[in-house]
């Protein structure tokens, strides 16, 4: 079985969804710290052709505190707005918009409840069938750090591979993991280039933007454009 662990992120780029998408159960790494500034509660969409940042207002957000025991202090109104005024006339506004309102209604205000209901909502709609998971669910050695930690919860779930975004590629082993029965291979995402109305092309945005523009089939295609090593 192919596994991944990532940490939970709302509404990530494209790169997240082709990981989470090629292998067969991704678990939200949520019993580990907050990092402030991270892309745990943000992300960039277009506002007037120009990139920014969106953030959801988090309550009493701290790096001494996990992930998962991170509240949300944010009633949507301002994001919904902004998304409504800025993407009205993308092709694929209504079905996006119908699905950011599953999403922003969700009732739990705990972070990793809520961006984990947002994972399974997207995946939905894109056909996506893979098994997402909580760490903070899993039995295993809290004590454990890096890849030690990550190699536990692989033997945990009777994992035989571990996919890896390219960006980690300095933190983990291949040879350790070997030594644990474990393959590791790491994902390189590939941006495919789309229509955002009018503006020359901007890689990297939320997927939020890539819904506006295309159908799930063609997110479907943009999905499988990556590579691994």
């Amino acid at each position: 079985m192919k596994i991944a662990i990532l940490q939970p992120y709302f509404l990530p780029y494209i790169g997240y969804f082709q990981l989470l998408n090629y292998v067969e159960q991704f678990v939200l790494f949520d019993d580990v710290n907050y990092i402030n500034k991270g892309w745990i509660n943000r992300n960039y969409i277009l506002i007037n052709g120009q990139i920014k940042m969106f953030t959801i207002s988090l309550a009493k957000a701290s790096q001494n505190k996990l992930i998962n025991e991170i509240e949300i202090a944010d009633n949507f109104e301002t994001i919904k707005k902004t998304i409504s005024i800025n993407y009205a006339k993308a092709p694929f506004f209504q079905p996006t918009k119908d699905l950011l309102d599953k999403i922003f209604s969700y009732e739990s205000k705990n972070l990793s409840a809520f961006i984990m209901n947002s994972l399974k909502l997207i995946d939905s709609y894109l056909g996506i069938t893979t098994i997402i998971t909580q760490s903070s669910a899993l039995n295993k050695d809290q004590a454990l750090k890096g890849q030690d930690k990550i190699i536990a919860i692989c033997k945990e779930l009777q994992a035989k591979t571990y996919i890896n975004p390219i960006g980690g590629i300095e933190l983990y082993d291949k040879e350790i993991f070997k030594q644990h029965d474990i393959n590791l291979r790491f994902i390189k995402p590939v941006n495919t280039p789309y229509t955002q109305f009018s503006n020359e092309f901007v890689p990297n945005l939320s997927i939020l933007d890539i819904m506006m523009h295309n159908s799930p089939t063609e997110i479907n295609k943009f999905l499988m454009n990556f590579g691994l090593i």
